[in-house]
């Protein structure tokens, strides 16, 4: 624990240039969907619509995973083929694929939105051994070639962004899977191969250590570099967990899904990639499908999502408000947005222990109410302060009406 404990307290030092820079890109963005926009045919730009895509599945159980609240496959084994592509436009589900010749023969097709490299190019790559004919690992592929790689997918149709997926490297500095000469320095290099970067990382089901539930924060960590590398530019995604994965002692509960999906979301990423793979101890390609509590769990946060949809698209607030951990080794982080209608804070704790919040919004006196979205209760403000109570990565969404922040604005000044 206490070396769980350093490590929390050198991120949260070391990390605070990364984080600033991070903020300053979240900020230089003007929406999602504006960034969307761009594309002729890519992922639709429409406010109401926020991307929640799973990893490599067969189009055979769209319609299942259209139930619970996903709008777009990433990846098809083997294609696209015509088969593949007949079944998702069947279930009205949307598709990030690779571009061969049957996807090009889709070009005016509206069910394929993107374009994307293939997987973790910044992990060791499998050569073969000329020689011996032994297989090995050996570097990452070198950015220089994802670049002419992007120039090719987008000389080939411009009307659609590139997807380019990294790995956990992005976050983990420990991890040793990126092969002989790979350095942090490259990812810069990579990103310019694309229009939007995501990449994964799986504490609990993949870092292959019996504490990964304490780095779920290594989710807000790689989206934040994201967010300083692209400095805002580009579509900035993510994957997240959701089964076992490899061991089968390690799956992540679904407070804990919920905690990465909201740190994600609160750190800039603007679309979701479930993997719901399970690999031991028996292959599962759907294994979300066949976890009752979890896919519950999935379909209620993914629900929030879409019914926030707007709100998440629209610009943050990036000093509408602050808030102080009662734990100075317990962070919790925050995203304001602001709509006509109403002002949301967005809030989650940063580590795997409770902790108290006393938040501050600027700009707002007199008495009004937050609403706890999802919870059923509310808070009194006043004159821009309330506190609440954090479970271990608890995860709170605040909504005060537009209406009484005006209210208590104006009894401010009347007094």
């Amino acid at each position: 624990m206490r070396f769980v404990m350093l490590l929390s307290i050198l991120f949260a030092s070391a990390g605070q240039t990364e984080r600033r820079e991070a903020e300053a890109a979240r900020a230089s963005v003007s929406g999602a969907s504006s960034l969307s926009a761009r594309w002729r045919h890519g992922p639709p730009a429409d406010p109401d619509f926020f991307p929640i895509a799973v990893w490599l599945q067969d189009p055979r159980n769209a319609g299942r995973y259209k139930q619970a609240g996903v709008n777009l496959y990433v990846a098809l084994w083997g294609g696209p083929t015509e088969i593949q592509l007949a079944a998702l436009k069947a279930a009205g589900m949307r598709v990030f694929c690779h571009q061969n010749r049957v996807g090009l023969a889709h070009r005016d097709d509206p069910t394929i939105v993107g374009w994307m490299h293939g997987d973790e190019p910044d992990n060791a790559q499998e050569v073969r051994d000329e020689k011996t004919g032994r297989r090995r690992y050996g570097p990452p592929i070198a950015p220089a070639r994802i670049v002419a790689n992007y120039e090719r997918l987008r000389a080939a149709d411009p009307t659609r962004p590139v997807m380019l997926n990294l790995g956990q490297g992005v976050a983990n500095d420990a991890w040793k899977g990126r092969g002989p000469g790979a350095s942090l320095d490259d990812y810069p290099g990579y990103i310019r191969g694309a229009d939007l970067v995501s990449f994964d990382v799986y504490p609990v089901a993949g870092l292959d250590r019996p504490d990964g539930a304490e780095f779920l924060w290594y989710v807000a960590k790689g989206v934040d570099r994201l967010m300083k590398w692209t400095a805002g530019q580009k579509l900035v995604w993510n994957c997240i967990e959701c089964t076992r994965i490899n061991d089968p002692t390690a799956k992540p509960t679904p407070a804990q899904v919920k905690a990465e999906v909201w740190m994600a979301l609160i750190h800039g990423s603007r679309g979701l990639i479930y993997f719901v793979h399970q690999f031991k101890p028996r292959f599962n390609e759907h294994a979300l499908l066949d976890d009752p509590e979890m896919l519950a769990a999935v379909t209620a946060v993914n629900r929030q999502i879409h019914d926030l949809a707007r709100v998440l698209n629209s610009p943050t607030v990036t000093d509408g408000a602050t808030v102080r951990s009662s734990d100075p080794e317990v962070p919790i982080d925050l995203m304001v947005k602001r709509t006509p209608e109403a002002t949301y804070v967005f809030a989650v704790g940063m580590r795997n222990r409770p902790a108290r919040g006393s938040f501050a919004l600027h700009d707002l006196h007199g008495e009004a109410t937050a609403q706890v979205l999802g919870e059923d209760r509310r808070l009194t403000i006043r004159d821009g302060r309330f506190a609440d109570d954090f479970l271990a990565y608890g995860v709170h969404v605040y909504r005060i009406a537009a209406s009484a922040a005006g209210r208590s604005a104006h009894n401010a000044e009347r007094r």
